[in-house]
């Protein structure tokens, strides 16, 4: 196909409606490669050259259509990935290589899995992998990774030759192991071995004794002065562990006009105060397929178990009442399984221009990969419904 190739260095350079409507179009569409959400990620200053996050997002197109798109960066570090390739980087340092800048097709600081590769079929979606790695070339990069991806991505990946990596990550899905969607969290409860349910039964009574309340917010009815309460808890997380946030405060203003509908805030109060809140993301309310997704939270006192019920047992109660079929839990996380987060694989794709350390990655990826799944098979052993209480 004769495509015309363009490279931007800012997603406000691309227009909105084609990028989503291609988005739409995709097996693994997700909230956080909506255009408001790449463009408030650079308006705000959060994922920009500045934080070295350096925009090399690519576009195909035939005549005036947009058939191809893909959010890509120059990075010149790996924070913010969550695929963390950090003793590569030490290998190449160690043999006098420069393992920085590279190339990383990626939703910043967002371990969601979902489509990378934008396009209106297989053909166009080569084409565009193609495109990233002749920039990588271009630019004499020392690599290529696109991460979380999806198994349209995939399929192009593996028809290219790129070297695939499996990682875990742990999903709740609402209904037990008939298949029976819960009515409410009770029944969820009764559908988990004895040991978990009155583990989370007592965790919850700690919150409860201790004074504390939820109210839940959502979509446009988050005002302005919730979003500055949340960005308060959500700076102190970070400040507590040394670092600086990810996000500015300009972010969540910049994408919230397009995107109020798909966001959900849980605010703790106790004694008339609130005292922290979590913010999950949703997509696909009123549709056969609503998707929820743990993202931030933050709190400004410290009560016993109080992060288990704002990010896992507020999120799961308001998912079963809402009929959410799937909640994300994010990066990492094996203590998610005794709240019935279950392992899922995720994926990321890898292209080392160096041959020999492409051919030393390939056979360390072949023995994480068996590590990967032997790992899975024994959580599986480790599930925490009601099934196995008697094994």
């Amino acid at each position: 196909m004769d495509y015309v190739i363009r490279v931007h260095t800012s997603p406000h350079d691309i227009p909105a409606a084609s990028w989503n409507t291609l988005l739409a179009q995709q097996d693994a569409p997700s909230p956080f490669m909506q255009h408001a959400y790449l463009a408030a990620l650079h308006h705000s200053g959060s994922a920009t050259p500045e934080t070295g996050w350096i925009p090399q997002f690519i576009t195909l197109w035939l005549s005036d259509a947009l058939v191809g798109a893909s959010a890509l960066y120059i990075k010149d570090h790996s924070y913010g990935e969550y695929v963390f390739d950090w003793a590569w980087a030490n290998a190449y340092a160690d043999h006098g290589l420069k393992y920085f800048p590279k190339a990383t097709c990626a939703v910043p600081f967002t371990p969601v899995p979902g489509s990378r590769l934008l396009a209106t079929d297989a053909n166009a979606r080569q084409a565009l992998l193609r495109a990233m790695l002749d920039l990588a070339k271009q630019h004499q990069l020392s690599s290529l990774h696109l991460l979380f991806t999806s198994p349209n991505d995939r399929a192009a990946c593996d028809a290219l030759g790129l070297m695939q990596r499996q990682t875990v990550q742990f999903h709740w899905h609402n209904s037990d192991l008939q298949g029976a969607r819960f009515k409410c969290f009770d029944d969820f409860l009764a559908s988990l071995s004895q040991e978990k349910r009155k583990k989370i039964k007592q965790e919850r009574r700690r919150v409860s004794d201790a004074g504390v309340r939820f109210h839940t917010v959502v979509g446009k009815a988050i005002q302005p002065e919730d979003w500055d309460f949340f960005y308060q808890c959500y700076e102190r997380t970070y400040l507590e562990h040394g670092n600086a946030p990810y996000l500015t405060r300009a972010f969540f203003e910049a994408m919230q006009p397009e995107m109020s509908e798909n966001w959900v805030l849980f605010v703790a109060q106790r004694e008339g105060r609130a005292i922290a809140s979590s913010l999950v993301a949703c997509q696909g309310l009123g549709t056969d397929q609503p998707v929820a997704y743990g993202r931030y939270w933050g709190a400004l006192e410290r009560v016993d178990c109080l992060h288990f019920e704002a990010c896992y047992y507020q999120p799961l109660n308001w998912c079963i009442a809402n009929g959410v079929q799937r909640f994300e839990g994010g990066a990492q996380g094996e203590h998610k399984m005794a709240r019935a987060l279950m392992p899922v694989p995720t994926y990321s794709a890898h292209w080392l221009a160096h041959p020999a350390f492409a051919d030393a990655v390939e056979r360390f990826l072949e023995r994480e990969s068996a590590g990967v799944e032997n790992y899975l098979d024994h959580l599986a052993q480790r599930s925490p419904f009601r099934q196995y209480e008697s094994q």
